[in-house]
């Protein structure tokens, strides 16, 4: 297996502060000094924190991305794709000890709404959107009511989240999931 470089120890040694702490609790010093390499790596690879951050939340959401993306390949139902998504958020919270979204938790200390990291956040935050959009237009052949639905949907797991990083339980996302899945039914 080929030892990451720097730039990979980098950006993967960020994305776990950035998870842990919080983009606002985390210093390029700490950053450069846990990667084990040196500032001028740093600076070469990323000209700013926030270069890094960006770069971070885009990894975070290429990921994401291709499991939305193949579960909507999946040979399964609307409804069945939409509580596996609801069951991998129940697997994220618990893995991650309830941290929450990595997206909200930025957005919530970044204080430039016209930044990259904004834009990251907008546009990972939108693709959700459209995801729920997507598995609601399986389901209802009606394009207003299938983006309705999805809408309701996305708010419904965006809440989840938030009240079970809120109350460090996992409650929020069982009965975000089954009003889902109820909305999706009907």
């Amino acid at each position: 297996m080929k030892k990451p470089n720097a730039r990979e120890r980098i950006l993967e040694t960020a994305g776990r502060l950035f998870f842990e702490k919080g983009y606002s609790g985390v210093g390029i010093n700490e950053i450069i000094e846990k990667a084990g390499t040196a500032k001028a790596s740093f600076y070469q690879y990323y000209p700013s924190k926030e270069s890094l951050c960006e770069a971070w939340l885009r990894s975070v959401h290429d990921n994401s991305e291709d499991f939305r993306t193949e579960l909507l390949q999946k040979c399964c139902s609307p409804v069945e794709k939409l509580a596996c998504y609801f069951d991998q958020l129940e697997k994220f919270l618990i893995s991650g000890g309830f941290r929450g979204c990595p997206y909200s938790n930025t957005g919530a200390v970044s204080d430039d709404y016209c930044s990259g990291i904004a834009e990251q956040i907008q546009s990972h935050k939108e693709s959700i959107r459209g995801f729920f959009r997507a598995i609601s237009a399986l389901q209802f052949s009606d394009h207003e009511r299938a983006d309705e639905t999805g809408d309701r949907i996305f708010i419904l797991y965006s809440g989840a989240t938030s009240e079970a990083q809120n109350l460090k339980a996992i409650w929020p996302v069982h009965v975000a999931r089954k009003a889902a899945v109820e909305m999706l039914k009907n």
